[in-house]
């Protein structure tokens, strides 16, 4: 009978131990954090006028990125390229249609493939495309139905008398809106509400979560609080207030998106005291965004979880916020295709650390899973890991990042569709627009960023760069064509 009993307690005792040993071989948990339309305007980016605690305290804690790229300055094929790995041209996905599971629905996204290793998935929020495909987000990514993630964003709109909830009856509006309401009264309020709420719920499980934030994306419609941080009068204006001489009109948007709202004129100029008000409503908006992350990141480590937590924060795209008269993004230019990305993670080494390494937002892909200790998905990932450079700042990963978008604009007919392609290099970006159908060259553009990143002055016809051009021609085209 003794003996018996030590049998079954033997059993019992390998039988409890199980999912503790397997919760320690999928650790640790990841949050992913994305913000929609974010540009390099942080304190720890060097823009000292945007009120970012918390992004900073990050930063400070982690390793800050200074050349990371998106894959395209567009929703839909950003979202889609760092997700699943791959770039727009091997996707197909050039803009904010089709959904990606019409063209391949056999591909294991980041959350899905985490969720196919015994994490528990879970989107709050943005994460995937929010409008206009029938799916209404992406199922099959995650363990949990998604919340918060559907809607055009001027349904996020405080409506006197009415729930803080989206209104998808609602016409789109004006760009801006200054109301003297909470957090809650827009989505992104209640968006972080329900992440420390999952959070909770997760402690006992390996999870992965992540967080799509819908600002600073337009309409400017933070509470007043955020507002009332700045000086309307003082806020720096763009280096480039009107579009640069020598700059190929198709590079441009013209304010495309933000004409679409009802107070921006659909043609002509916008006015100056309009883009002053643009420029302050885009800063009340990414000051919002960093307190809703605040209280995210709060939760986190009051559950005490963050030694245990790979923490990502990037945006899907930059964005013009009066650079080169714009507002929009859709853009080749250095402030639509460079984002800010931050990762904490336990055993960085270097924390607060810079590195200057190229790196692409389809390189997420592949550092999570060899920081996780997982294998691959069954299709090949175009991206590569970033945990060298996490291991060292001085390590370089990449000699170059390619971006691409389309034309025409969103509305206009596609059949004689336009496609921009660029290459960044440590020191160059050249930009080619070709006719698909044809393959003609529409114009090309060149940028020496050596000194100022930032910097637009087209030397494309400066013929002691001839080389530089022809050379970074060739790459891009390699990469194009799959070589």
């Amino acid at each position: 009978m003794l003996r018996y009993l030590i049998i079954l307690s033997l059993l019992w005792l390998n039988a409890y131990q199980k999912p503790a040993a397997s919760k320690e071989k999928i650790s640790p948990n990841v949050l992913f954090i994305i913000a929609d339309d974010l540009n390099m305007t942080l304190g720890a980016y060097g823009f000292d006028t945007a009120i970012t605690p918390n992004i900073d305290r990050l930063a400070a804690q982690g390793m800050q990125f200074k050349r990371a790229f998106v894959q395209a300055s567009l929703c839909n094929p950003s979202r889609v390229s760092y997700m699943t790995g791959l770039y727009p041209h091997q996707l197909g996905v050039w803009r904010n249609n089709p959904d990606f599971r019409e063209l391949h629905p056999e591909i294991a996204t980041i959350p899905q493939h985490f969720r196919n290793n015994g994490y528990h998935s879970a989107g709050i929020g943005k994460n995937h495309h929010n409008w206009g495909h029938e799916l209404k987000g992406d199922p099959d990514s995650w363990s949990e139905p998604e919340i918060y993630h559907w809607g055009a964003h001027f349904h996020d709109w405080y409506v006197p008398g009415r729930p803080y909830q989206m209104h998808h009856d609602l016409r789109k509006g004006p760009a801006v809106q200054r109301k003297d309401v909470p957090d809650e009264a827009y989505i992104d309020g209640r968006i972080a509400n329900a992440a420390v709420n999952k959070l909770r719920e997760l402690q006992e499980t390996p999870f992965f979560l992540s967080v799509g934030f819908w600002k600073p994306h337009l309409p400017f419609n933070a509470p007043a609080k955020y507002w009332d941080m700045y000086d309307e009068d003082n806020i720096p204006q763009p280096r480039y207030r009107a579009p640069v001489d020598g700059v190929p009109d198709i590079a441009y948007v013209n304010s495309h998106e933000a004409r679409t709202y009802t107070d921006v004129p659909n043609d002509g100029p916008i006015s100056e005291s309009q883009k002053k008000e643009l420029r302050h409503g885009y800063l009340a908006a990414i000051t919002y965004l960093d307190a809703q992350i605040g209280k995210v990141l709060d939760e986190l480590d009051r559950l005490d979880m963050a030694d245990n937590t790979i923490v990502v924060f990037f945006s899907d795209h930059g964005f013009h916020a009066g650079e080169h008269g714009q507002f929009g993004k859709w853009t080749n230019f250095e402030i639509g295709t460079a984002v800010p990305l931050l990762v904490r993670y336990p055993g960085l080494t270097d924390p607060g650390s810079v590195s200057k390494s190229i790196v692409e937002l389809v390189d997420l892909y592949p550092t999570l899973l060899e920081i996780c200790g997982l294998k691959p998905p069954d299709h090949e990932l175009s991206g590569v890991s970033m945990v060298p450079v996490l291991k060292d700042r001085e390590n370089r990963i990449k000699k170059f990042a390619i971006s691409q978008i389309a034309r025409p604009l969103a509305g206009s007919p596609v059949d004689d569709e336009i496609r921009g392609s660029t290459i960044r290099d440590e020191r160059y970006r050249y930009n080619v627009w070709r006719r698909v159908a044809t393959g003609e060259v529409l114009a090309e553009e060149l940028y020496d960023l050596q000194d100022d990143p930032f910097l637009v002055e087209n030397v494309i016809d400066d013929p002691r760069l001839a080389r530089v051009r022809n050379e970074l021609n060739r790459k891009l085209t390699q990469v194009l064509n799959g070589s």
